[in-house]
This record gives C-alpha cells, sequence and structure tokens, in this order.
C-alpha cells in the first residue's frame, strides 16, 4: 500500500524516488499521480514528504485531477536549457535536471523508475550520475519499492478490481450466449451467411462486448480450440471454426481504460459433449482448484500451493515441473499470480528459486491449475481472483460457474 512506501524506501537506502515517462503501459506511474489521465509525466517523491506531479502545461489541469502538488515544467523552457547546450540532448537532459533538482531540494541517493527505452535510459542515467554533484543515482533490479507497495491493495483498489472482474463475467456470458444464437450443422456452428463461426468471430464479439463496458485489452485474449487449448498461452488461430466436443480455454484478462485495473479468469468450455477423457480430466482439475479454494491462508508461503497442486497431479499421472522442469504435457506451469495495474504483479504462487512470498492481507492474486495435451487434442485450465481481507479471509472475486459443457 502508499503508505509503505516511505518504509520500503528507508529500508532500501533511498532518499528520492523519481518516476518517469508515459502513463500508458507504466503501472508505478499512474500508482502515484492516482489515475489522472495524463500521457506522459514525472513524479518526485523526497522520503517523508508528499510527491511532486511535473507535467507540461497541455495537461495542467489533467494533473490537477491527481490531487498531488503541481508544477508545470514549461517554467524551465527546455528549449532554452536545448540551444544553450548546443543541441547535445543529453547534455541538456542532466542540466534540466539539475535545475528542478535544485529548486525541489533533491540530494543523497535517487532511485529511478518507470518507462522508456533501456539504452537511452542507461546513457542517460550515467550521465545524470556523472553530472549531478550531490546525487548519487541508483536502481532496482526486481520487487522495487513500489512493485512491493503495490501487492497489497488498498479498498479503492479492490473496488475497482471487483467491478472489473463483475464486467468481465458479464462478457465471457456474453459469449456463451452468442455461441447459443448460431445453429448447428453437423458439429460446427454456422453463421447467418452460411459460413463456419470462427474463433476470429468470436474475439471480434469479445472486443466489442468490452469496448461497451469501457474495458480494453492489453493484449489478444487467449481463445484456443482443440489442440491450441494444449497450448497454455496460444491465442487460438483466428480461422479455427468452433465444433462441438473440442475444450476451449477461455482465458480474459481485461484492462479498465485509461491504463487501469485488470481482472484474470480462465473458464474451459466444451459445446455438446465432452468426451469420458476430457470429463475425467477435468473432474481432476476441478477437485484440485476446489482444495486449492479452501486450503489458502493468510501468512502461509505462497509456493506452498504449487506443490500441493504438483503433487495431485503427478498421483494422478501427470506430469509437473516439480520434477521435469522441461514439461510440456500435464500441468505445466506455476499455479498464480497477483493481480492489480499489471495483470502479473506479486504475489507469485510459484516455487521458482528466489520466491519466497507469503500471503498477506491486501493481496489479491490468481489460482489457475491446468491440463494440457496438445498432442491429444485438448487442454483445460480454471483460474479465479482471490483477494485476502485484512483478517485473513479468503474472497473469491470470481463469481462465474465452472460448468465444463455448454448445451446448444
Amino acid at each position: 500500500m502508499k503508505r509503505d512506501v516511505d518504509r520500503l524506501m528507508e529500508e532500501r537506502g533511498i532518499d528520492v524516488a523519481v518516476i518517469e515517462g508515459e502513463v500508458k503501459g507504466n503501472a508505478t506511474m499512474f500508482y502515484m499521480i492516482n489515475g489522472a489521465k495524463l500521457s506522459h509525466a514525472t513524479v518526485i517523491k523526497k522520503r517523508g514528504e508528499e510527491p511532486v506531479l511535473l507535467c507540461g502545461t497541455m495537461e495542467r489541469e489533467e494533473a490537477e485531477e491527481s490531487g498531488l502538488r503541481v508544477i508545470d515544467t514549461s517554467k524551465y523552457d527546455f528549449m532554452k536549457i536545448l540551444k544553450d547546450a548546443g543541441g547535445d540532448r543529453l547534455k541538456a537532459s542532466v542540466e534540466y535536471y539539475r535545475i528542478i533538482f535544485d529548486e525541489l531540494g533533491v540530494s543523497g541517493n535517487v532511485a529511478f523508475y518507470g518507462k522508456g527505452d533501456t539504452g537511452a535510459n542507461l546513457v542517460r542515467l550515467n550521465a545524470l550520475d556523472e553530472g549531478l554533484s550531490n546525487v548519487t543515482v541508483m536502481g532496482e533490479y526486481s520487487d522495487n519499492v513500489f512493485i512491493t507497495a503495490r501487492a497489497t491493495k488498498e479498498p479503492y483498489e479492490i473496488e475497482r478490481i471487483r467491478e472489473v472482474g463483475r464486467l468481465t463475467c458479464e462478457v465471457v456470458q456474453h459469449v456463451i450466449d452468442f455461441w447459443k444464437s448460431h445453429r448447428l450443422e453437423g458439429d460446427t456452428l454456422m453463421k447467418a451467411d452460411g459460413t463456419p463461426l470462427t474463433i476470429g468471430d468470436c474475439k471480434t464479439e469479445i472486443r466489442i462486448a468490452l469496448a461497451k463496458r469501457t474495458l480494453v485489452e492489453e493484449v489478444d485474449t487467449i481463445f484456443a480450440i482443440g489442440r491450441d487449448a494444449g497450448i497454455p498461452h496460444s491465442r487460438g488461430n483466428d480461422t479455427d471454426t468452433i465444433m462441438t466436443g473440442k475444450t476451449i480455454v477461455f482465458d480474459i484478462f481485461p484492462q479498465e481504460q485509461g491504463a487501469g485495473y485488470f481482472f484474470d479468469m480462465t473458464r474451459t468450455f466444451v459445446l455438446g459433449e465432452a468426451s469420458s477423457e476430457i470429463l475425467d480430466a477435468y473432474a481432476q482439475l476441478s477437485e484440485i482448484h476446489e482444495s486449492v479454494l479452501a486450503a489458502l491462508k493468510m501468512g502461509e508461503r505462497a509456493g506452498k500451493y504449487q506443490g500441493m497442486v504438483c503433487d495431485f497431479f503427478e498421483g494422478h499421472g501427470h506430469e509437473t515441473p516439480k520434477t521435469n522442469p522441461q514439461v510440456r504435457n500435464g500441468y505445466v506451469h506455476s499455479l498464480g499470480h497477483g493481480v492489480g495495474l499489471n495483470i502479473h504483479e506479486n504475489p507469485r504462487l510459484s516455487n521458482a528459486p528466489g520466491m519466497a512470498d507469503v500471503l498477506e492481507p491486501g493481496h489479491v492474486f490468481t489460482v489457475e491449475p491446468g491440463i494440457y495435451y496438445p498432442d491429444k487434442g485438448w487442454g483445460m485450465r480454471i483460474e479465479d481472483v482471490v483477494y485476502v481481507h485484512e483478517d485473513g479471509t479468503m474472497e473469491n472475486l470470481t463469481k462465474f460457474p465452472k460448468d465444463l459443457v455448454v448445451k446448444l
């Protein structure tokens, strides 16, 4: 939570945090400007003080919506600084920050965060470190101050995630109704024009349904049928037809418009009738999914539940990462991840080396076991989002049935 930022900065020896770059795709920036509708900005956060937002004059009114102290950067006249630097943008950038840091009393260990070209940032930050005598430029490689703070959500964040979840469930139900609105010819759903309904048609319908609910796709929704459903992150082939008897993995992870909060849910469907092999496997998947949800406990290491799932699946004859790190058939991935302003955040329900997350109040995370056999022509996954309340109660935010078979 934001209240943890100053403590985390102190623990890590950071005097000042600077967050830069575009807002879109820059979760830390969005977090610090409280979702203000800006395109590009800089935030300077001195330890123990409120953040200051710097932005261009064109977005000055949008910046005021952040609730932060706002500085209009036109006052620094970057064009004059650039002219005085003989057009050398790197030299001008160092001088620009020198002026701002002097005005705001920035000194000591200054950590940079945000978004930008990796190589350009390397050159620029080295230049700032060399050119600013009272500043030591630093950074953090993983689980930085803001990633750590964002892992535990405040009540207003939970309500936004909850609402995205409600709308996401509406979209999934809409797709089921969309399937049912088509006639069946043999084993294929047909459109009114006499051509087969395809994955591409369904994805178009999904995008329209999302847009009507002011949600967007960050990347293409996972919507895969048959063999492709057996490849966990296959997006599916747009030309594949929607047929009965095949598993459809529908993993939808929309985001609020304007770089906001995500949700993440997966359901597996079979239209018409499912084979006994698929039904048996789905019964196993449902059993372990429900067992994990029932076993979740605040204060436990998140990776414990990955071990629980691996043991279960291996006991039912499926390979897992526990005994085969290169596994491609069976259970092939980790159990879950945090959800928030990024689709993948902490905590990680993983046994990978270095993963030591413990379930805490405010955590929001997925539980998503799956079974995959592409060579057999099927795959399946169930994914719900769970919230840890202050008292340790686990709340499933995914209010949608897990029925496998869709009768037509």
